[in-house]
């Protein structure tokens, strides 16, 4: 096969490396594609979010197969644009991504078919919202921007004042653009995060390894929300009891209402959940492999990745058994000095080693380039490399790709050395 993975993060760097893998496949394309992606797959210079260029890519190339995988193109139809142009592809369609594309349209889902989330109104007056928080008074509390805002459009406000700042921030002052023209206020859960990826044709849910992720930007879990530092799987906090929990009272029932509303879901469907004192409930979907997720839980599939994907497009997902690797993986974030706020980008990157620096570990590429020579990588990105290791235990995973990260260097790198920290006092 020939398989065109649209998109140019750390998490298509996973994905293609996961599709190298796999005996049935003949070629590999990436648009816009990055850097490190470069010497893995072709990369042509189309945006994410170019509906139309990536369809005429996708003829000229004759692909097989088109791999949508971040959230903007789904949300805007990239699938159901490909689909009309007869190729085959893995994603959701528009009336699918809606579940991330939307946080409202999300929650009233949850609402109508009994899914446990916390409990939210929903607001398009950004005086109706201030006045419904000093109501409730309740902090901390957590608002959301309904639109998709790169992963960072959730503020959790510690007080009215803060609360007040976010609202107005979003609604009136377009912080996130027409994103944040409705916001969703909710309460705020407390409890292990866990996040679980899963593969769904639709009627069959299967979910992947759990993970967790460190969101915060400075280590102790303080500083401003990213789109994540680093993660480690399989999250300790997630029990096989848990588990089975998960599956009846919100895996299914996610993939049944959707059904039930004329919006089938295929692909990869994102579990954010909260492990409250209460249960298991979902802070948010995502429509889509999360990222730095993804870079943990792909090196743990044993599965051929290509053999899920036709088993997802020909609904027999649960004719086909899907095997995991023993053992852990961990990923610890490299980003630019700044990140998320203003950052410096064009450094010079020294210390890279093809072979991923040391065994059982791989460097995959968030935001790097090629300079003009074709072979110096530059930073491109807030986020720049995801080290990720795989070993037998989580402190081995965590040692080796730390020893990784070591390696490498350029002008303000800044990174995490907790991560993994809380998933092991879990462990002990």
């Amino acid at each position: 096969m020939k398989i065109l993975v649209v998109g140019g993060g750390g998490r298509e760097h996973a994905i293609i490396r996961k599709l190298k893998e796999s005996s049935k496949v003949e070629a590999l394309y990436c648009a816009p594609g990055n850097g490190g992606i470069a010497k893995d797959a072709e990369c042509f210079p189309v945006k994410a979010t170019d509906i139309d260029g990536m369809v005429a890519l996708a003829k000229q190339l004759a692909v097989d197969l088109v791999f949508v995988a971040p959230d903007d193109p789904l949300v805007l139809g990239m699938v159901d644009a490909m689909q009309a142009a007869g190729f085959a592809t893995f994603g959701p369609n528009k009336a699918a991504a809606i579940l991330e594309g939307s946080k409202a349209f999300s929650k009233e889902l949850m609402k109508k078919y009994h899914i446990p989330t916390a409990k939210y109104e929903i607001f398009q007056d950004a005086d109706a919202a201030i006045s419904y928080i000093r109501e409730q008074n309740q902090f901390p509390t957590v608002i959301k921007a309904d639109g998709l805002a790169l992963g960072k459009g959730v503020i959790i406000a510690a007080n009215l004042e803060e609360a007040e700042q976010a609202v107005k921030n979003m609604m009136e002052d377009k912080m996130f653009g027409d994103s944040g023209s409705t916001v969703v206020v909710e309460e705020f859960l407390t409890g292990p995060e866990v996040s679980v990826l899963s593969f769904t044709d639709g009627k069959t849910v299967v979910p992947m390894v759990s993970s967790m992720d460190h969101k915060r930007a400075l280590d102790n879990d303080e500083g401003l929300n990213t789109g994540g530092m680093g993660t480690v799987a399989p999250n300790p906090y997630y029990t096989k009891e848990i588990a089975d929990t998960c599956m009846e009272t919100i895996f299914l029932p996610t993939i049944q209402a959707m059904q039930a509303e004329g919006r089938p879901f295929q692909g990869c469907l994102y579990f954010g959940l909260m492990l409250t004192p209460n249960g298991p409930k979902v802070i948010e979907y995502n429509c889509r492999f999360g990222d730095p997720e993804t870079q943990v839980v792909l090196p743990l599939l044993e599965t051929d990745l290509v053999e899920i994907m036709t088993a997802i497009s020909e609904q027999k997902l649960a004719e086909l058994p899907v095997v995991w690797k023993d053992g852990c993986a961990a990923c610890v974030v490299m980003a630019s000095g700044g990140y998320p706020k203003k950052y410096e980008t064009g450094l010079e990157i020294s210390g890279l080693d093809d072979g991923g620096q040391i065994a059982g570990c791989t460097v995959y590429h968030a935001g790097t380039k090629l300079a003009e020579d074709g072979k110096q990588l530059l930073t491109a990105g807030g986020r720049v490399l995801g080290v990720t290791a795989t070993a037998e235990d989580l402190p081995a995973a965590l040692q080796k790709a730390y020893a990784g990260v070591e390696t490498i260097q350029w002008k303000n790198v800044h990174y995490r050395h907790d991560i993994g920290q809380r998933a092991l006092k879990a462990l002990q």
